[in-house]
């Protein structure tokens, strides 16, 4: 996977549709945001990551510099389309030269390193191109079976695994989804940490009482919670505790 021209491609179709919407258009997938917020919120991820990796971030201490050197918020939409187009090039810049393996901070304790941005960065660009179509009222463009199947990935494995400080993690089931054009599979737990809704990966051979199939980009449309059309079967306490980590969201 070319994840540095996946970055690139969807970063400017997300910036080409937006150009066309009013700015006070709402996002139905973010519904806090307006258009222009969307645009906004990755040009700010861009240009936040872009600092982590160029300025050798590895604690939250030094997070301070990296905030401080962002740009404000510009008044007109064309600046703010300028300053995206700049943000993800400084963001491609760090990823081109850097590899992998190399220590960085994320806000994912398990993995500090150049790879989790980079992996975070190809989902968090194509699913906010989505919620750009969508805000703009248009069909959704195909999403590469990779990069689907990567996209569930990461909400099984980092996204939706958070637990609060001083919380006891409950599981509740074990969930099934099934790729039904790729024939990949996903055994996942679902609880709770506290209030807060949790999943993680199953212990392999665990017993599945629910099952979600669908296409795997539907699977990534829907665990991200932007649409999807999934078959969602099984015992009714398994769905309602999947549903309840799902419709978490994410943004």
């Amino acid at each position: 996977m070319d994840r540095i021209a996946i970055i690139r491609a969807e970063a400017e179709r997300f910036a080409d549709v937006l150009a066309g919407v009013a700015p006070e258009s709402r996002c139905p997938t973010c519904p806090d945001w307006s258009a222009a917020d969307l645009l906004w919120h990755l040009t700010q991820v861009h240009f936040f990551w872009a600092g982590v990796l160029e300025r050798n971030v590895r604690t939250d201490t030094d997070l301070a510099a990296v905030e401080q050197a962002k740009p404000a918020r510009p008044e007109t939409l064309g600046d703010v389309l300028a300053l995206r187009a700049q943000a993800t090039s400084a963001l491609l810049g760090q990823l081109d030269r850097l590899e992998d393996g190399e220590p960085r901070w994320s806000w994912f304790a398990p993995d500090q390193t150049v790879g989790f941005t980079r992996r975070m960065q190809t989902y968090e660009a194509t699913l906010h191109r989505v919620d750009a179509e969508l805000t703009a009222g248009l069909p959704v463009g195909a999403i590469g079976a990779d990069v689907a199947a990567g996209a569930v990935d990461h909400a099984v494995d980092v996204m939706w695994g958070w637990q609060p400080e001083g919380t006891t993690y409950q599981p509740h089931a074990v969930v099934e989804f099934v790729g039904t054009d790729t024939a990949q599979r996903w055994l996942v737990e679902v609880g709770a940490a506290g209030d807060w809704p949790r999943a993680v990966r199953a212990r392999p051979g665990a017993a599945a009482t629910a099952t979600v199939r669908a296409p795997v980009a539907d699977l990534a449309l829907w665990s991200w919670t932007r649409g999807g059309s999934v078959d969602a079967t099984g015992e009714p306490t398994a769905l309602a505790a999947l549903d309840t980590v799902v419709s978490n969201g994410m943004q």
